[in-house]
């Protein structure tokens, strides 16, 4: 089971204990990655603890360096955004259009199934875009942040992104160990991934979730207490908050005599144009695509599309693209006489120095990830359950291996390229065949996601958290509630499967109802715990009613 055992589990469980007890989140992970280099040398271990996070930076061929310069670029185009007025064009549009919670709340949501594309780029421009949009109709700063994150890896991971050629090549790895070993011809990797799709239970049903949520502005555990306080007092955050980025009091005075949609909207466009474009570029190779469309042949340009995309460089797509939104924030700004060249750059600069808490807690948290790979934490997990699980509730069991990883890892990625080949060649033991690939694959990309939003050392947490000005543990611990409850019914749909053979076409649609179902139950009974008349949010209740609500015995918790 690993030279280390159960001894691997201690670094990022101890991280995510301190996390969410202490609230400070860059002394728990550096303390964890310390330990965990105490057990890995068996003595004082501070030079492993640099090395650790050193080669997290640098690990992936230069991945994770990508995100860091993609995260400070971003970083500096927000801050340009802020300082040409673009926050205040786009609030004084809004708030014509966006009057009420629910607007708001749907449009960050359709926002974010739009933008499929990454998950990076997803968290940082609806994050960004409607923050201060959010605020203005006193949404909690943990409502916006759940959100984002409960539709950007979910869609991500179901459509044409960064993530397709990943898990692709997960599967071809596992489908290789399987041909080596058994000597049998294996399916297609590209038509399994493709029937995985609804097996992927909790990313579908954590996108539905949202949209659940935010239209019928129904909510429960901590989430109910941030929008409580949001509404009643207008505080977005709350008063021991610690956000990772705070626009409003980190950077210079916004220019507010002529604020200009473009100084918002054309950054924001640059951004999304030369991401995606540079993507399609560098995952293009000679690939027929027009010609397969022209020919009228759909299902061979799916394919085609979808292997170009996934080929894609994303990550150094997201580094050109942010450095070409910071070049056309600055170049609006000088052409419009918004801002002077060196009013620019000290822009820039505040836009660095906006991102840096961002980018130390992205580090240690992969620092984290490898602390756990060099222990063997993923390795140990899967092997405790590896040939123990029968058939009926195998996905069940993935799923829940997966989410645990995940969790202890903050990785969904590092879970899907430990388990998957695991998961799959037991699959394929128990069966004699191919027939369970597709749900075990879906099993370990939804515990892999499920896993990641539940976890403070996540980087999508972190990012999540970063660009909608929200508190990291705030976040985790107001977003677990409506998590799990995704999770838990993603259970009984595997176990529908698994039991009596249900297919994806009628075991979504039952979890779909179950959701609804367990809001608004779970609505009802915590606020009828609390003393709370949830029909206050219907009605409309105005922020100065909320005295004479009071009075009645009523607190409500938002309006539409």
């Amino acid at each position: 089971m690993g030279e280390f055992g159960i001894l691997s589990l201690v670094p990022p469980l101890l991280a995510i204990t301190l996390a969410i007890t202490t609230r400070r989140i860059i002394l728990s992970l550096f303390g964890s990655i310390w330990f965990g280099a105490v057990i890995y040398t068996g003595g004082l271990g501070v030079g492993q603890t640099f090395d650790w996070v050193v080669a997290a930076i640098i690990a992936d061929g230069g991945f994770h360096a990508e995100i860091l310069i993609f995260t400070l670029l971003l970083g500096s185009g927000v801050a340009l955004i802020w300082r040409l007025g673009g926050a205040i064009a786009i609030q004084e549009i809004a708030s014509e259009r966006l009057e009420t919670r629910r607007k708001v709340g749907v449009v960050a949501w359709l926002l974010g199934i739009a933008l499929f594309f990454d998950d990076y780029a997803n968290t940082a421009i609806i994050g960004n875009t409607m923050r201060e949009t959010s605020d203005r109709v006193n949404i909690s700063r943990e409502k916006l942040s759940y959100i984002v994150d409960s539709t950007a890896a979910p869609v991500a991971t179901i459509g044409i992104s960064g993530w397709v050629a990943f898990q692709l090549s997960m599967i071809d790895e596992a489908f290789g160990n399987i041909e080596t070993e058994a000597g049998v011809r294996t399916p297609d990797v590209f038509t399994v991934y493709l029937e995985s799709i609804p097996y992927n239970a909790y990313a579908i049903l954590a996108i539905v979730m949202v949209g659940i949520i935010v239209v019928t502005q129904r909510d429960y555990g901590e989430m109910l207490t941030a929008e409580r306080r949001a509404w009643q007092t207008g505080k977005v955050n709350d008063d021991d908050a610690d956000p990772l980025q705070e626009v409003e009091g980190n950077l210079s005075d916004p220019i507010t005599d002529r604020p200009m949609l473009r100084t918002f909207l054309l950054p924001i466009v640059v951004l999304i144009a030369v991401t995606i474009g540079s993507a399609l570029r560098t995952g293009y190779d000679g690939q027929p695509v027009v010609e397969s469309l022209l020919a009228g042949e759909f299902a061979t340009f799916v394919e085609t599309a979808t292997t170009v995309a996934g080929n894609g460089s994303w990550t150094t797509a997201l580094v050109w693209g942010s450095f070409a939104m910071v070049a056309t924030a600055f170049t609006i700004g000088i052409v419009y006489d918004l801002c002077t060249a060196d009013e620019g750059v000290d822009a820039v600069l505040e836009g660095f120095e906006l991102m840096l808490t961002a980018v130390t807690v992205l580090i240690l948290a992969w620092s984290i990830s490898t602390v756990a790979d060099a222990l063997g934490t993923g390795a140990y997990v899967a092997t405790l359950v590896e040939g123990t699980i029968p058939m009926t509730v195998f996905p069940v069991a993935v799923f829940i291996t997966a989410t645990f990883i995940s969790f202890t890892m903050g990785s969904s990625w590092a879970t899907m390229s430990l388990l998957t080949p695991v998961a799959l060649s037991v699959a394929f033991d128990l069966t004699g065949g191919f027939g369970l690939a597709p749900a075990t694959v879906g099993a370990v990309f939804s515990g892999a996601i499920f896993g990641d939003h539940t976890s403070p050392i996540s980087d999508t947490t972190v990012l999540s958290s970063t660009f909608t000005g929200a508190d990291l543990v705030d976040h985790v611990r107001t977003q677990a509630y409506y998590a799990t409850t995704v999770a838990t019914v993603v259970v009984v749909c595997y176990l529908l499967y698994g039991f009596f053979d249900v297919p994806p076409r009628v075991f979504l649609p039952i979890g779909v109802v179950l959701l609804a179902g367990l809001v608004y139950g779970l609505s009802e009974f915590d606020a009828n715990r609390r003393g709370i008349d949830v029909g206050a949010v219907r009605r409309g209740v105005a922020p100065a009613e909320q005295d004479a609500d009071s009075d009645r015995g009523t607190s409500p918790e938002g309006t539409d």
